[in-house]
């Protein structure tokens, strides 16, 4: 059975390049566009990994991640910050807000499957 992953994007080019990228590698995929349809699909899914933009319309990453981390049923998915801030610190204040990972934008299409991978086994 494929493993389901989750991306959270705002920007549906990059939606669908994640999404045709882990595709192509086996994974099962579902896409939505901000925080809010993200936490209402995780709850739905309990995707074994989440690729969560911080910067959305309608609900950004950080609250999002606080919804899901402090329910019950979605507290102990894995979930990565994506995000095209690269300032330093940024990676410390993901982490520190509940992101299991962190990777800034523009994401190597070569390293995402990797990288996906990795995270799924560690």
């Amino acid at each position: 059975m494929a493993q389901k992953i989750l991306i959270v994007e705002d920007n549906q080019n990059n939606r669908n390049l994640f999404r045709d990228i882990l595709l192509y590698n086996g994974y099962d995929v579902a896409g939505v566009a901000d925080g809010r349809e993200a936490v209402e699909l995780a709850r739905e899914l309990l995707p074994d990994l989440i690729l969560m933009d911080i910067q959305m319309p309608v609900m950004d990453g950080m609250a999002a991640i606080a919804i899901l981390r402090g329910d019950p049923a979605t507290s102990g998915l894995k979930i990565i910050a994506l995000t095209s801030f690269a300032m330093r610190g940024d990676e410390e204040k993901f982490m520190a807000a509940g992101f299991d990972g962190y990777l800034s934008k523009p994401i190597s299409t070569r390293e995402l499957p990797f990288l996906v991978k990795g995270w799924l086994e560690g």
